[in-house]
């Protein structure tokens, strides 16, 4: 059979198991026992319990118990390093939906599971041979196995960029607040209740923990790993060593708030540099060939009508 119509068919397995992984990656932003909760009390007429489970979306009733079962089962056969690593990644990520290291695996062989059978059944109904068969079977189940790893590592990315956009607007409230009197821990809750971003729910963290009676310099340390961002790392060395020293903090603040502008300048001039870079693949590709056809296609056709490539053998 051509090789068209079975990238076609791979395309068609690649979109299903894609859109899998984006209802799960969805999540949902409020308490989902809250919500049901919510939803019985608007009820003004009494309904069974099996109405309600019904009520809810097909992720939350069969995927979702899929992905734990599936879970559970791969916990077993899993190294602890391994479930660590996760864990450190999901951190980085912000833990999305407040996914454990074994759901997270749980979903990856879900993904391989539903990719490389649909793979093998729509490869056999192609007639392909059974060498050439195994291998697209095992290629796509591959395939599907390191789908959510790659989301992983987008979602890790934008997190990243996002903290580090708003770090330096983060530094100067926090500087505007210690220099007016609050303390740090105030400051750190001002940010935290000012803005809704990766960095304010960072801090927000960091103040429950304290709360709950760590140390902030152990918080505030752990929030950095949890970040891998290099100006935050800097960040919270400064004001770990300022503690230690007995260094004012708003004089701390002060200096990582100048630093923080300067290095967001210098990131975007850098940015500015790399502009005609990147616009070059897209001019070459896409805008001078429709400029050559536009301006040497009148041309063209002239110089054939006029007899002229006849004198050099041409048509």
């Amino acid at each position: 059979m051509p090789i068209i119509p079975v990238l076609i068919l791979g395309a068609i397995v690649l979109a299903g198991v894609g859109m899998i992984v984006y209802a799960l990656a969805k999540g949902e932003d409020d308490d989902p026992l809250q919500a049901r909760l919510n939803e019985y009390a608007a009820r003004n007429q009494v309904v069974s319990l099996e109405e309600i489970e019904l009520s809810l979306p097909f992720t939350d009733r069969v995927i979702r118990p899929m992905i734990r079962s599936f879970s559970s089962m791969v916990a077993r056969f899993t190294p602890s390093q391994t479930i660590e690593s996760t864990q450190h990644k999901l951190d980085l990520a912000g833990n999305p939906n407040n996914w454990t290291p074994t759901e997270f695996w749980g979903i990856r062989v879900v993904a391989a599971v539903l990719m490389g059978g649909l793979s093998f059944a729509l490869f056999s109904l192609t007639k392909q041979p059974v060498v050439r068969l195994v291998g697209l079977t095992a290629l796509m189940a591959l395939t599907g196995f390191y789908m959510p790893v790659l989301w992983l590592n987008s979602k890790i990315r934008r997190r990243q960029g996002e903290i580090v956009k708003a770090l330096p607007d983060a530094l100067d409230l926090l500087t505007v607040c210690v220099e007016a009197g609050l303390g740090f821990d105030a400051a750190m809750a001002k940010v935290n209740e000012k803005w809704d971003n990766e960095l304010s729910l960072a801090f927000g963290r960091v103040l429950q923990e304290i709360r709950l009676g760590r140390l902030r310099r152990e918080a505030l340390r752990d929030m950095a790993n949890r970040m891998e961002v290099p100006d935050v790392t800097t960040f919270v060395a400064a004001i770990i060593q300022a503690e230690q020293l007995g260094v004012s903090i708003a004089k701390v603040l002060r200096i990582q708030s100048d630093q923080m502008r300067v290095r967001r300048r210098q990131r975007a001039e850098e940015n500015a540099q790399k502009a005609p870079v990147k616009i070059l693949f897209p001019m070459v590709l896409l805008i001078f060939p429709s400029l050559f056809i536009v301006l040497l296609g009148p041309a063209a056709l002239t110089v054939k009508n006029s007899g002229v490539l006849g004198i050099f053998g041409g048509g």
